[in-house]
């Protein structure tokens, strides 16, 4: 295959697909793929709701560059170039659901020709492309790897809600099933990625280099968090520790919070499901997890503990959470580790209200059964208040104008002024 006889197609126009989309329709004839008509039909009108693709940025796709978005298998018959870009959750287990991956396997192989390449962006663990998506996709299709089609595996790397360290500014590790097919497919996302792409030597050298990246950051984490609760029982400052340590040259400085998403609350799990897989017990991982995952009900024992020190009545009293995505200025509420705050207090019969700027109502009501609210009423008052995501929007926010008499503020974030915070990570 030529590179200038290139036709994409990018299954999955979510968060990591469509931002991959717009971007080779820039260069290549290009279609996306999803399920959701009404995701087809929004992206079609101009607009993303997950806001990684402004507005302007993707008419100019649609008009200037002819990218088209559509859930019609016939549409994407005549590609050659299949990027699957599916996410890859865990279940209620945490373990790996591969589901999606099947699914967009499936539709590959009900497509694809002889001489086609096919490349897996989503997060997997070593040996899920070769060995749990291509016999999908042979099967399908009747054709095999190798000898009649191709593949590849370059992970995503996109950071939601960052505007700076957008999908071409940042470097792309590729692969491929053969030599040959590697340098295409590093040809084909280097003439995109002004970042520069690193060609692996194999797909699976590129699945575990993706998996470990967020599982690193995972256990860094996990560590500030237990040091948070250590410097909680000592009676000192966890940031005035972070801050003094941080003027070595070589420390890393990590903070203390809630570790939710897609990737880093994800990606341990999948690593660790691989190494059990191999006959080893993964010990630092999963303890890394378990510290993360308890994180929410600390931080809402801490709150009531604070409440009882001033003698603020539990039962019943209203508590505002500050933010529900899972990280901030992203609409993105997929595992997100606010719920574990909710949870824990609801378990006490308080009067909990989800304020959040960002998030979808009617998709946090239909994932997590809560109701969330994007603003609240001018006299609309709390006994206690936890901002639980820094966006933006509460930078300004009059969170004083909201609070009872007696009342208590935690700040998971580190974003409140220190004259009315009672409580930090």
């Amino acid at each position: 295959m030529k590179k200038e006889d290139i036709r994409i197609c990018v299954i999955g126009l979510g968060y990591v697909g469509l931002p991959l989309a717009r971007l080779f329709s820039t260069k290549y004839p290009t279609i996306g793929f999803d399920l959701k008509k009404e995701r087809v039909e929004e992206v079609m009108a101009g607009h993303d709701s997950t806001r990684e693709v402004d507005d302007a940025m993707l008419r100019e796709a649609i008009d200037k560059h002819g990218f088209r978005a559509t859930s019609e298998l016939d549409d994407i018959r005549g590609c050659n170039f299949y990027v699957v870009a599916v996410p890859t959750p865990v279940d209620r287990n945490n373990n790996p659901d591969l589901r999606p991956l099947y699914g967009a396997s499936e539709t590959v192989g009900k497509v694809i020709g002889k001489g086609d390449v096919v490349v897996y962006e989503s997060t997997v663990y070593p040996g899920v492309t070769e060995e749990e998506c291509i016999p999908v996709v042979e099967r399908e299709s009747g054709l095999k790897l190798n000898r009649d089609f191709y593949a590849g595996y370059s992970p995503e790397r996109i950071n939601p809600g960052d505007k700076v360290h957008s999908v071409e500014n940042i470097k792309k590790v590729t692969s491929g099933s053969t030599p040959e097919t590697g340098r295409l497919v590093d040809d084909v996302y280097s003439s995109v990625i002004e970042a520069g792409t690193h060609l692996a030597p194999s797909i699976k050298v590129a699945e575990a280099a993706k998996v470990i990246e967020n599982s690193q950051r995972d256990i860094n984490i996990a560590f500030v968090n237990e040091l948070a609760k250590i410097f909680h029982l000592m009676g000192i400052s966890t940031r005035d520790v972070l801050e003094a340590a941080s003027t070595k040259w070589n420390f890393l400085n990590f903070t203390p919070g809630l570790v939710g998403g897609h990737c880093i609350g994800v990606d341990p799990y999948y690593l660790a499901q691989c190494a059990q897989r191999y006959g080893y017990n993964p010990e630092i991982i999963l303890s890394g997890r378990r510290m993360n995952d308890s994180m929410g009900a600390y931080v809402a024992d801490r709150v009531i503990k604070l409440m009882l020190k001033k003698g603020i009545k539990v039962l019943g009293s209203k508590v505002l959470v500050m933010g529900f995505t899972f990280k901030e200025n992203c609409p993105d509420v997929r595992n997100t580790r606010v719920i574990d705050i909710v949870r824990s207090l609801k378990e006490y019969n308080m009067d909990v209200t989800v304020l959040d700027p960002w998030a979808r109502p009617d998709e946090v009501r239909r994932e997590y059964g809560i109701e969330l609210v994007n603003a609240l009423g001018k006299d609309e008052k709390f006994e206690a208040a936890i901002l639980a995501v820094a966006h933006e929007d509460f930078k300004d926010f009059d969170l004083e104008a909201h609070l009872e008499r007696q009342h208590v503020t935690f700040d998971v974030k580190g974003l409140l002024p220190d004259e009315i915070t009672d409580g930090r990570l």
